[in-house]
């Protein structure tokens, strides 16, 4: 039932994560015990330990539930993640960067250009000044930073 969205991935130290995703959202079950490489079906349960286990826990656990009676992912359990976003847009600037765009046109691409052409000489600096920071981003990332997103996320 769960196949078009399930990846099995196996970590560091050996024990299986079947991941539902549907390339935006994703779920990750840990699995203990058990294999699901086998093909074959498994029991699924849920540790629940005390209060600040159970509030942890309940979110994946409503995510999951739904994905199995309604067969596609609960958009509102999966509220917009501003970072997420935001990572988006950085990975335009690079995109931009790499194929030798200037800062304004980036500026231009990203918020228009009935925005840029006003804002880009006049008195206030902060379009160009939030490009700057975009650029700033995309460099940082592609040097490596994104290794520290992983460690975000935790």
């Amino acid at each position: 039932m769960l196949a078009p969205w399930l990846t099995i991935a196996i970590g560091a130290d050996g024990r299986e994560h079947a991941v539902l995703s549907d390339g935006r959202r994703h779920i990750r079950l840990d699995i203990a015990g058990a294999s699901l490489a086998g093909g074959r079906p498994v029991l699924l349960r849920y540790r629940l330990a005390g209060v600040p286990s159970a509030e942890a826990r309940l979110l994946p656990l409503r995510r999951f539930l739904h994905l199995c009676r309604h067969r596609r992912f609960s958009a509102v359990l999966f509220p917009a993640d501003r970072q997420v976003e935001r990572g988006l847009v950085v990975l335009r600037v690079h995109d931009a960067l790499a194929d030798g765009a200037s800062q304004r046109d980036i500026a231009r691409e990203l918020f228009g250009a009935d925005r840029v052409l006003p804002g880009w000489a006049g008195e206030s600096d902060s379009l160009r000044s939030r490009v700057r920071r975009l650029v700033a981003e995309a460099r940082a990332m592609a040097a490596g930073g994104y290794r520290l997103l992983m460690r975000r996320s935790r």
